[in-house]
């Protein structure tokens, strides 16, 4: 089959021959029909985070796709199911997993990083982690569901907890951040989308954002407290810097929440007086746990979350090192490998 390989950070994939996946008895082997390509895959390649499983690897983490094969202890699955898998796998029995915190368990294994993606023809996956996509839902565009879907809907979820009537400020409108903003509107939140792209703006308020700021030509935090009359009841940063975190910290009203999806390896500066003081609350978010991705799936059969407008760029796997420089140069919003 073919499979685009990372061998080592600062090179180009390489698209490959390799041997298709044995299916394991507890397995099923997934053809794929789609991969999200996303900004985890940059920090391996261009910023040098090493992946658990050590080079060659195949990456990709976003897969929806169509069963091939079933192992000899599989019952609930059969060839021809379409299905979407998880961006990480938990093991069931640690401590987080015993919580109802799959999404952080303590032996969690992502593809792409612990063992090979979905940039490939074929996949394998534990029957029991895998779930069904309805006929009325796209199956190609639905692969971002595994993680620019299932991530945004936890943080806003079950992290921010956001509530009908919330006044929510989104920082960053990109391949998650724009689903942190649709996210937050089906909770009923009035959503304020902050980018310094016009054309995400645009983007955020085609999928319900009530206002947009572009930090480029307006002050953000005066904006925010003039539009929401004092501040943000709940902040969410979805870009991962200390200069935007700190300013979704600050925009952020007396006694509000701030939720950070966004990943950064640096430190931010936040005011330990205001945190005590204003009694403000910080919280961070990881992934989505796998009791919540059948509700996701729902919410894209429903229609009230919407996936075809969010995928923008589509590219074949040959043409992956192209998709990826789509990515750093931060057009548009998500792009997928597309194999048929």
């Amino acid at each position: 089959m073919k499979a685009a390989i990372f061998k080592e950070p600062h090179a180009p994939l390489s698209v490959e021959d390799v041997p298709q996946p044995t299916v394991q008895p507890d397995e099923v082997l997934v053809k794929v029909v789609a991969c999200g390509v996303c900004h985890t895959d940059l920090h391996y390649i261009d910023h040098g985070v090493p992946t658990f499983k050590p080079p060659p690897i195949i990456l990709g983490h976003e897969c929806s796709g169509v069963v091939a094969e079933v192992g000899s202890e599989v019952e609930q699955w059969r060839p021809g199911d379409r299905v979407l898998l998880p961006a990480v796998l938990s093991c069931g029995s640690c401590r987080m997993c015993r919580l109802g915190r799959e999404n952080i368990c303590e032996r969690m294994a992502m593809f792409g990083n612990h063992r090979d993606g979905a940039y490939a023809e074929y996949v394998t996956a534990p029957a029991k982690d895998i779930f069904r996509l309805p006929e009325n839902v796209p199956l190609a565009e639905s692969s971002i569901i595994a993680d620019a879907l299932s991530t945004p809907y936890h943080a806003v979820k079950n992290r921010a907890r956001v509530q009908p009537g919330d006044r929510v400020v989104v920082f960053g409108c990109g391949g998650v951040g724009i689903n942190v903003v649709q996210m937050a509107v089906a909770a009923g939140a009035l959503v304020v989308a902050v980018d310094v792209k016009d054309e995400k703006l645009e983007f955020a308020k085609q999928l319900g954002a009530w206002a947009t700021i572009n930090p480029r030509t307006v002050d953000v935090k005066k904006e925010v407290r003039r539009l929401f009359d004092g501040g943000a009841d709940i902040a969410i940063e979805a870009i991962g810097h200390p200069a935007t975190i700190e300013q979704a910290f600050d925009c952020a009203r007396t006694g509000g929440r701030l939720c950070v999806v966004g990943y950064t390896d640096q430190t931010a500066g936040l005011n330990a007086a205001r945190l005590m003081f204003r009694e403000m609350e910080i919280v961070g978010s990881l992934g989505c746990r796998p009791v919540d991705y059948p509700a996701i799936i729902q919410l894209v059969a429903q229609g009230r979350i919407r996936v075809e407008p969010v995928v923008t760029h589509r590219f074949p796997l040959a043409e992956i090192n192209q998709a990826l420089d789509v990515l750093r140069r931060g057009e548009g919003l998500r792009t997928i490998i597309a194999f048929q």
